[in-house]
This record gives structure tokens, sequence and C-alpha cells, in this order.
């Protein structure tokens, strides 16, 4: 038997219509597996475990072939210890010159990304392991009441007091009645180079061009840019955008420049319209905190980026299950060690910034998207593994926490200002008011068929009203054209 435990909820949290009776039920009580459309919301259900769109294995084989890591358990050190991860055969090396006195061999190899060969670099950063001491230690779905209690995810077992019991996977599935979609059907338009990697994000600018960005090996482009025809207009060679330890978001400014942020090289990059560098923001290899009044300008962890009507641009910092706590690291330039925001000017001046942590009001465990309200200009964080987004004013001041029944991947508004979420591993979009209520649903669940989602990608609309997404899984790019 599914069962939940809600002892411990955020009063602050601002809880979507459908959501509040499952909420309410007393600890260990049963979850419901499904909900009727209610209160203007579609019907619900959740999906069965080891069922389309089931979590993958805790482990998965290194980059090129070499030793798996081990992720290390909730408490576990990397690097040494019950839980270890163990460090993989291409690095060992570097271990030997930049860290053989080290006890924590993984986070030192980390901290010498700049230095040590890119196998190496490559083989550490691409897995997903925990550098946590016991006493700081945060797994991820942490008092989410959809999340499992067993995350299964590598990170730990038993890490979720307030998830569901007995689940097997990673994360529970919860699907909504998409009906007709909408009316929006999906087409496949994109012609992605063969043999690549997934569209991990895309952007559209005011011409209506796609920029597509995706998770290519070393060697092979990842940058792409397609015309309002579909057709290729060019390729970014690595001769020019370097290569991107883990691309993840993208997006496009008012000047028709794309900015791409590299979460393990640890920087933001500015390409013009017509695939040319023009400025980069953080050192590559070497993440670290921005501190304005001493010169130092480092990123840590970039995820996504966006812009205000005025220019502003807001960096979400942080990718939490993927992110390193750096605050009692080797490196005096990195000890933040918590996602968070960072507002520049249109020049590119610093503003402010504010971080996260893991719970309680204003809090977030990730910025896996962000996103700027067109009607007030407020900030949205999406805090995946929390199953929530969190609401700022445009000068960071907390405002809301709104808990959602999925993963909360992506965020975007469209032409008319409407908010729409992307639901990770949930597979679909979703057309929801400022306060979580859901008012309607694009896509077919998660799967790699027609108009089903691997993992969903970031949300971009066309001056059409066409709503365009990637597929972090999977090499393809979605178009849902409006009926």
């Amino acid at each position: 038997m599914i069962r939940m435990n809600l002892k411990v909820l955020a009063l602050t949290t601002v809880v979507s219509a459908g959501f509040g009776a499952a909420m309410a039920l007393a600890q260990d009580s049963e979850v419901p597996q499904r909900g009727p459309a209610a209160n203007g919301e579609p019907a619900w259900f959740i999906l069965p475990q080891g069922g389309r769109g089931a979590a993958p294995a805790a482990t998965a084989p290194a980059p090129g072939g070499q030793s798996t890591l081990a992720p290390a358990g909730r408490g576990g050190r990397a690097g040494g210890g019950r839980g270890a991860a163990a460090i993989p055969e291409i690095c060992a090396a570097d271990f030997a010159k930049w860290c053989s006195g080290s006890t924590d061999g993984m986070r030192c190899l980390q901290a010498h990304s700049g230095e040590v060969i890119n196998n190496c670099r490559v083989a550490v950063s691409g897995q997903r392991f925990r550098t946590t001491t016991p006493a700081v230690s945060i797994p991820i779905c942490d008092h989410s009441p959809i999340c499992t209690y067993n995350t299964g995810a590598g990170v730990g077992n038993f890490t979720n007091p307030d998830g569901i019991r007995d689940g097997m996977g990673g994360y529970i599935r919860v699907e909504w009645d998409h009906g007709n979609n909408l009316g929006f059907k999906p087409t496949y338009p994109i012609q992605l180079p063969p043999g690549t990697g997934g569209a991990v994000s895309l952007a559209i600018d005011h011409h209506d061009n796609l920029w597509v960005m995706q998770r290519n090996p070393l060697g092979t482009a990842q940058l792409n840019k397609f015309g309002p025809d579909h057709k290729l207009i060019l390729t970014v060679p690595e001769s020019v955008l370097g290569h991107h330890e883990l691309a993840h978001g993208i997006n496009v400014d008012a000047n028709d420049n794309v900015w791409i942020c590299d979460e393990y090289g640890s920087t933001v990059k500015e390409i013009s319209p017509d695939g040319k560098l023009l400025k980069t923001l953080g050192t590559f290899g070497h993440r670290g905190d921005w501190i304005e009044k001493i010169g130092q300008r480092l990123i840590w962890q970039p995820v996504a980026v966006t812009f205000a009507p005025n220019g502003d641009m807001y960096i979400g910092e942080g990718h939490a299950n993927e992110s390193p706590n750096d605050f009692d690291g080797p490196d005096p330039a990195s000890q933040s060690g918590a996602s968070r925001v960072i507002h520049l000017d249109k020049n590119g001046n610093f503003i402010n910034q504010w971080y996260g942590d893991y719970e309680g009001p204003g809090k977030f465990y990730q910025v896996h998207d962000i996103a700027v309200d067109p009607r007030n200009n407020d900030v949205y964080v999406a805090d995946r593994e929390q199953y929530r987004f969190v609401v700022f004013t445009a000068n960071g001041q907390f405002k809301k926490t709104v808990q959602m029944r999925n993963l909360i991947c992506n965020i975007s508004f469209d032409a008319k200002g409407e908010m729409w979420v992307g639901t990770g591993g949930d597979g679909q979009y979703l057309h929801i008011s400022r306060d979580g209520k859901v008012l309607g649903v694009i896509g077919n669940g998660p799967g790699r068929g027609d108009g089903e989602v691997s993992e969903t990608g970031y949300i971009r609309w066309d001056s059409k009203g066409n709503l365009w997404t990637g597929d972090t899984s999977n090499a393809r790019v979605t178009e849902w054209v409006k009926g």
C-alpha cells in the first residue's frame, strides 16, 4: 500500500486547488491514486511504478565506458568511507598529480576541473553524486509530499520523511487528462544531425529563428540555428563556442543574441545572431561565488538564464541533485554551496543576488528554470526536485511558494502572459494559474511516441502561438502547432 506522511508542510505554501484534499490527509493515511475533474482542473492519476515513464536505474555507466561512480549515500563522503564514490580509472594520473593527499578525491578532482585532462573532467562531471557531510546532507525531494519516501535515485535510501511510502522509483509520476491537447498537435519539423544527443534546450528569436542546444560528445558541435522554414541556417563549431561540459538552458535577449549555460563548465556565454562569441561570464572549469565588492565574478552551476522587459538578466544557479556543496570545500573562491539567482542589468553590471536553501519561506533547493512574469516583472524559480515554484519580486523579495503535483522542470509565459510549466519526466506541459491551478494540459505523457516526451525541455513560443520544446533524453524537437 502506498502511504504518505504529511507531518511537515510549510504553512507559507500556496496549494493548487485539486491538491488541497490530498494534503489534508491524516498522517499515514492512504494516498489517492487518481482524482476526477474538479474545480476547473482536469482529472489526474498516478502512473503505476514500473510502467511507462518509470525512473531509470540508480547508476549508469560512466562516460567513455569508464568505471561507474557509486553515488555517495546520505551522510557519505565521495572519495572515502561508506558510500564513497570510486575514482574513475581515466582520472588515475590526475588524482596522483592533484589529489594524492586528499581524503575527498572526487571533490578534489572537481576543484581541479580546469587542470585535469578532458576525459577525466567529463567522467567526474557526468555522474550525479553527492559530496556532502552528514551534518549538511540535503536529499532530493526532501519534504515533498509527492516524491517517494525512498528516492531510488542514487542519493541514498529513506531520505524523504514526508514522501509517499514504498515507492520503488525516484519520483511518483502524476499524469493529467490531456483531452485533445488543447487543440495543439505535435509535429517534428526539425532534422537534427544524425547520431547526436538530447535537445536539452532551445530558444526562439524575434524572427522565429530557432536555436537548439544539444548534449553532444566532445568533437561534435552542440549549437545549431534553424530558420522559420525549419532549415538549418548555421552551426556554431566548438572552435567558437568551446565544448560545454553539461549544456543546459539557453535564451535570446532583445538584440537576438543567444545566451547559453554550461552547468559543469561554470560559464554563461553570449553568442551573436551570426554565431560569434561576444561575451563569457565566469571562468571555464572554475565554479565559484560572485562577490562584486572584490571583483570576483565566478558562476556556480548555471542552469538557466532569462531577461526582464527592461533588459535585466537573471541567471539561475544550482541544479541541487547534481550540485556539490562547496561551502566547506578547499576552494576559497567557492564557499556558498547553495542555489542562487544573480541579477545583472542590461549592460552586465551586478545588481544583487539571493540564495536558496531547501525549506522555509523564500527558500529553494534548485533553480532548474527561471522566468520573468511579463505582467509585473516577478521572478519565478522552478524548484524541480521540490515539486514547486517560488516567486520573488524583480529585486529578489520573496512573495510566495506554490506547491504542485508534478516536477516543475520549466516555466514559461506565452504572448498573452499566460503561465505554463514543463513537468520533467512526467512528459506534459501544464497551462496553470499563478496560484498553481491546472487550467489545461498538452502532452501524452512520458515516452518516445507521438506527442510523448522523455524529459521535457525548455518551453518557447513562436510568433504564431506554437509551443516549441526540446527533449533532454531524446534528440528531437517538438513543435506543438496551435489548431
